[in-house]
């Protein structure tokens, strides 16, 4: 028996490979879809079967490009939308691959069409629920998808596909969804890699309701959406058959200097906080590698122009998240990294830093008008962690799609300090707002634990 899942960093996605004998299934596989071929290869199977379990926002699909390699049938969910490929699941139908069974299973909450595929064993018994975005670990899927009036009906069909469907299929099923902790497509998804339905009954804070009507009220909200997902959504509809990551040319500072002038042009600097904040190209955005593809499709559409500086290596992570993400106009990449910039006498920047001790003692010596202390930390960041007194509160992601506008807010005299709990959003933040405010922008570096300033104590909310 086969059993993979296959993890696609920064996205947080998970696909899996399962099979027996010699057939195999995959379910949502990513665009990068070699691995799953090598998977099978080495298992000596073939894949059988392709399965979506919705119409996904954050990644392209790979099912056309692996079908084309592996001759694959393709099932997708989804019924109501105009796909150009594969074929319609069929609810509550069992398909075969080798000696175990897959159940389809109709779990509308996240999607109207959304459904869960149920591995049953060889004797016939449910062994795990590959249950997309419907439920996660510690969290559920968002509703917001059909609009803010919609929310109380796609609300009650996730209930039932939840506490009705689900639930009952037995504590001992192993869950599997198709996000882990840190994906866009839920915001308190535990960082907990095996789960099972037990598990989640037992802790998942959305699976203990005692009514509808509560459960409805409770995850009825509108969240914010990334600037990509309408590009991932369309393209979803009709994924290029086959298609590999671009390959990128290093670039001379020359040569990076006359793209970067060109129209819809983005740099972005994908190294660590400490190289970005000693120097930079000026009005590069910082987004370091490991954080690039859970921020990318906030800042950025599909279509824009982008150039990558790193430490001078190919950026082949980097590249790849992109390119899962439908980012393909990727034009090159700095040469030998900041040196060669540097030995071509090009222009940098720098950005200050103050650790949070530091930034303490110097709020309780200054009078107020002399700084301005900028939180960018989620609301369920603040509400675990406490809100600063006195801080202007604005999410990174929000202040990024309103930089004009909150630009002159922020800059209503003395110092600016960005505070996001860590430092590497707040170099982000410090990044995109370097050029468009007179005052000096400094990153704080740490946390909560280490705060105490008496002019701006950490209020926790009942």
């Amino acid at each position: 028996m086969l059993f993979k899942k296959v993890k696609s960093e920064g996205l947080a996605h998970f696909s899996y490979i399962v099979g027996d004998q010699t057939e195999a299934a995959v379910i949502d596989p990513r665009r990068d879809i070699d691995i799953y071929l090598e998977i099978a290869k080495k298992e000596g199977m073939k894949i059988k079967y392709i399965f979506e379990t919705h119409r996904n926002e954050d990644y392209i699909i790979g099912s056309r490009a692996l079908a084309k390699r592996s001759n694959a049938e393709i099932f997708h969910a989804d019924g109501e939308l105009d796909y150009q490929y594969g074929q319609l699941v069929e609810a509550d139908k069992d398909y075969q691959i080798g000696r175990l069974k897959i159940e389809a299973l109709h779990t509308p909450g996240h999607t109207k069409g959304s459904h869960s595929y149920l591995l049953k064993d060889y004797d016939q018994n449910p062994w795990m629920l590959f249950s997309g975005d419907i439920l996660f670990a510690g969290d559920v899927g968002r509703i917001d998808f059909y609009g803010e009036d919609n929310i109380p009906k796609i609300a009650a069909l996730l209930y039932d596909s939840l506490y009705n469907k689900i639930l009952p299929l037995g504590e001992e099923v192993i869950l599997c969804p198709a996000h882990g902790a840190g994906s866009v497509c839920g915001s308190q998804i535990a960082d907990r890699e095996l789960t099972t339905i037990g598990i989640e009954k037992r802790s998942n804070p959305y699976l203990q309701f005692q009514s509808k009507d509560d459960f409805i009220n409770e995850v009825g909200k509108t969240e914010a959406k990334p600037k990509y997902f309408e590009t991932m959504e369309a393209a979803n509809l009709n994924p290029a058959s086959a298609k590999n990551a671009p390959f990128i040319p290093a670039l001379s500072p020359k040569e990076f200097e006359k793209e970067m002038k060109k129209e819809d042009t983005v740099v972005i600097d994908i190294r660590s906080d400490s190289d970005y904040a000693a120097s930079h190209i000026p009005d590069s955005v910082f987004l370091w590698e490991d954080i690039l593809s859970g921020f990318v499709g906030w800042f950025l559409e599909n279509n824009k122009r982008i150039l990558l500086v790193n430490n001078g290596d190919y950026p082949e992570k980097a590249v790849s998240y992109l390119f899962r993400m439908g980012f393909e106009n990727l034009v090159g990449y700095l040469a030998r990294g900041m040196l060669s910039w540097h030995m071509a006498a090009k222009s940098t920047e720098s950005t200050a830093i103050i650790n949070v001790a530091q930034l303490c003692n110097l709020l309780d010596t200054r009078a107020e008008a002399e700084y301005l202390l900028l939180d960018i930390r989620k609301e369920e960041e603040k509400e675990e962690e406490g809100y600063i007194d006195g801080a202007l509160e604005i999410p990174l992601t929000v202040l990024q799609a309103n930089l004009v506008k909150y630009a002159e807010e922020i800059d209503r005299g003395g110092e600016i300090y960005i505070f996001c709990g860590s430092g590497m959003r707040s170099m982000t933040a410090a990044s995109l707002l370097e050029n468009k405010v007179e005052n000096k922008v400094k990153v704080v570096l740490g946390g909560l634990n280490a705060w105490s300033s008496t002019s701006c104590p950490i209020k926790i909310e009942e």
